[in-house]
C-alpha cells in the first residue's frame, strides 16, 4: 500500500514533466492530468475489488503490482515517440493534431495507474480476518497509503526529479514498486526487479526533439532549452511555441516584443537611473538597454536560477555591467525591495504561463507603491488576432491603482500596457517620445503614434483573477481556428 501511493503520486509528478516539453504546464494541462489519474485510479478500485473477491490470493496481488511496475518502466520510453508527434503538431498548430496526440501521451499513464489502483481493495480484502474490526484495518491501510503518497509527491518534486531526471525517477520507482511486489511472489520474479533497477543506467536522450538544439535542462520550474535559429539563439520553455528570449551577435535589436520596452524610459522626461525587469529571463531586454540607456541600474529577476545559468552561457548576460541579477519571484522580490524604481518593467506575462498573482489590483498596488513619484510600469501582455481579453483585464485591472493606463498593440501577439503614476497630456507625451534616442526614434514615433487609453472593466483581485480561464480560451479558440503562434512571422518593429 505504502510502495502504490508512493508510486502513484511520483507518477504524477513525473508525467506532468513529461507532458510540459510537448503541452506546457498550464490549468488545463493539470486539470486533464489530474482527471485521468483519479479516473483511472476510480477504475483500478473497481477491477481490484472485485478480483479480490473471486481470487483473494498473495501472489495475484504480487503479480498486479509487478506488472504495474513493469508498465511504468515503458512510460518514458514509449512517450517519446508520442512526444515528437506532439512537438510537430504544435509546429503546424493543427488543432486535431495537438488534442489527438496530449491524449495519446495521457493514455499512457493510464495502464500502469489502474493497477495502482487495485492495490487498495485487493490489500484491504487480504487484510480483514473479522468484519468486526474491518474499519480499523482498511483505515490503518489508506493511512499507510497517503503516508507514502506524500513521500512519493515530496521524494520525486524535490528529490528525485532534480538529482536525476525525470525517466530515472520513474524508473527508480518502478523498480522499488516491483521489489514490493516481489516479496509476494517466488524468488525467480526478483529477477524482475533487478531488471528494472538496471534500466536506470540507460542514460536519457533529449526531453524533446528539436533542430538546432544547443543545451537543455529540466529546473524545479520548467523544461529549459536553447535553440539556433540561423544566427539567433532562442530561449525556449516547455513546450517551446514562443522564444523567451534572443541573442544575436551583432545587435541588441530583435524586430519582436523585446524592442517595445527601449521606447518606455523617454516617457519620464528625463534619465533612467533604477530599472527593475520582473520576468528578466536570457536577459534580452537588460542587454538592449546596457546599449541605448547605459546609466540605467538594472535588477533583473528570475524566478528559474537555470534560465539565469543559460542566460549567462549563450545570451550575454554579462554584456551589461549594470545588470544584477536576481534569483526570486517577482512579487516576494518587489515586497522585500526597499529601493524606489524609474521603471518596472513586467515580461511574466505569455500564455499559458500568466502567474495569476502577477496580474491583480493587489500586485499593481504594491508595484506603484516600488515606483517613483513619476515612474512607469510597462507589461508585455499576450494577445491573439480577434482576442484582447487578457490584454483588457490587465488594463482594466492597472486603472484600480494607476490614474493613467495606455495599451499599444505593437505586435500581432504583443500588446505593451504603460501604468503612469503621474499622467500626461497627449501633446506631452508626444514631446517626450520625441527626444528619445535617435536610433530609437521610429519606435518611439510609433508609441506616440498608436497608444491608446486603456480598457476600462472590472478589476481581478488576488480572491478572483480568472487569467488562466482566460488565456485558455483565448488560446484554444485561436487554435480551433487553425491559428500558429510563430513570433518569427511578426511584422517586425524597427
Amino acid at each position: 500500500m505504502f510502495a502504490a501511493g508512493a508510486a502513484s503520486l511520483a507518477t504524477e509528478i513525473a508525467a506532468a514533466r513529461l507532458l510540459a516539453p510537448a503541452f506546457g504546464s498550464s490549468t488545463l494541462v493539470w486539470a486533464n492530468l489530474i482527471g485521468l489519474v483519479l479516473a483511472s485510479l476510480a477504475v483500478g478500485y473497481r477491477l481490484g475489488g472485485r478480483l479480490a473477491d473471486r481470487r483473494p490470493e498473495p501472489a495475484l496481488l504480487g503479480r498486479l503490482v509487478v506488472a504495474s511496475a513493469l508498465l511504468l518502466a515503458l512510460v518514458p520510453f514509449a512517450a517519446k515517440p508520442f512526444l515528437d508527434l506532439a512537438v510537430r503538431a504544435l509546429d503546424r498548430y493543427s488543432a486535431g493534431a495537438v488534442i489527438g496526440s496530449f491524449f495519446a501521451v495521457l493514455m499512457l499513464f493510464a495502464p500502469p495507474v489502474i493497477l495502482l489502483g487495485t492495490v487498495s481493495p485487493f490489500a484491504v480484502r487480504l487484510s480483514v480476518r473479522d468484519v468486526a474490526t474491518a474499519g480499523e484495518v482498511a483505515g490503518r491501510l489508506y493511512a499507510v497509503s497517503t503516508i507514502g503518497s506524500l513521500v512519493g509527491t515530496f521524494a520525486a518534486a524535490l528529490v528525485a526529479i532534480p538529482a536525476i531526471g525525470t525517466q530515472r525517477t520513474l524508473l527508480v520507482s518502478a523498480a522499488l514498486l516491483a521489489a514490493t511486489g516481489v516479496v509476494l511472489l517466488r524468488r525467480r520474479w526478483a529477477a524482475v526487479a533487478v531488471a528494472l533497477a538496471a534500466l536506470v543506467a540507460i542514460p536519457p536522450g533529449a526531453v524533446r526533439a528539436e533542430s538546432g538544439l544547443l543545451w537543455e535542462d529540466e529546473s524545479l520550474y520548467q523544461y529549459v532549452s536553447v535553440v539556433r535559429h540561423g544566427d539567433e539563439r532562442a530561449l525556449q520553455l516547455n513546450e517551446g511555441v514562443v522564444d523567451h528570449s534572443v541573442w544575436r551577435r551583432d545587435t541588441v535589436l530583435t524586430g519582436g516584443e523585446w524592442n517595445m520596452f527601449l521606447a518606455v524610459p523617454p516617457l519620464l522626461g528625463r534619465p533612467a537611473r533604477d530599472v527593475a525587469v520582473l520576468g528578466n529571463a536570457g536577459g534580452t531586454t537588460a542587454r538592449a538597454y546596457g546599449v541605448f540607456y547605459p546609466r540605467a541600474r538594472i535588477d533583473g529577476v528570475e524566478l528559474d536560477p537555470a534560465v539565469t545559468r543559460a542566460a549567462k552561457r549563450f545570451f550575454g548576460l554579462g554584456d551589461n555591467p549594470r545588470l544584477h541579477p536576481v534569483t526570486a519571484d517577482a512579487r516576494p522580490f518587489l515586497r522585500r525591495a526597499r529601493r524606489r524604481y524609474d521603471l518596472v518593467l513586467i515580461d511574466a506575462y505569455r500564455p499559458p504561463y500568466v502567474p495569476f498573482y502577477l496580474a491583480t489590483s493587489e500586485f499593481f498596488a504594491l508595484v506603484r507603491d516600488r515606483l517613483a513619484p513619476d515612474g512607469v510600469v510597462a507589461l508585455n501582455v499576450a494577445t491573439v488576432p480577434g482576442d484582447d481579453r487578457l490584454a483588457r483585464g490587465i488594463e482594466s485591472t492597472l486603472r484600480a491603482d494607476f490614474p493613467q493606463v495606455l495599451g499599444w498593440q505593437a505586435l500581432r501577439f504583443n500588446r505593451l500596457v504603460l501604468g503612469l503614476r503621474r499622467p500626461l497630456s497627449r501633446a506631452e507625451l508626444e514631446r517626450r517620445l520625441a527626444r528619445g534616442p535617435a536610433r530609437l526614434a521610429s519606435l518611439t514615433r510609433l508609441l506616440a503614434r498608436d497608444a491608446r487609453p486603456g480598457a476600462h472593466g472590472d478589476a481581478w483581485t488576488d480572491d478572483r483573477s480568472p487569467v488562466e480561464w482566460v488565456t485558455d480560451r483565448m488560446l484554444i479558440r485561436y487554435a480551433a481556428h487553425g491559428g500558429k503562434l510563430d513570433e518569427r512571422l511578426l511584422p517586425t518593429a524597427p
